[in-house]
């Protein structure tokens, strides 16, 4: 009988055990790598403060053309990252 609880034992750790943690901590590696409401929301911040200072820039490279034509000279276009 003791042999017998035994061989249950090892065949409830590996039919039983062994899938139950590899589901879990696969459930929970796919909560991690979803983004939380709060970080998408931190995106669309920085997404519209980029936007915005875009067109800053825009509107002080068109004053800087009408004012100063030359100034482009002293600074070369660098390309975009």
């Amino acid at each position: 009988m003791g042999e017998f609880a035994y061989v249950v034992a090892i065949v409830a750790i590996i039919f039983v055990a062994c899938p139950a943690v590899f589901l879990h901590y696969q459930s929970e590696l796919r909560k991690t790598k979803s983004i939380s409401t709060d970080d998408e929301r931190l995106v669309d911040d920085l997404w519209k403060t980029a936007q915005r200072l875009e067109r800053r820039v825009d509107a002080l490279e068109t004053i800087l053309d009408k004012e100063a034509p030359d100034w482009r000279r002293d600074y070369p276009e660098r390309p975009h990252a």
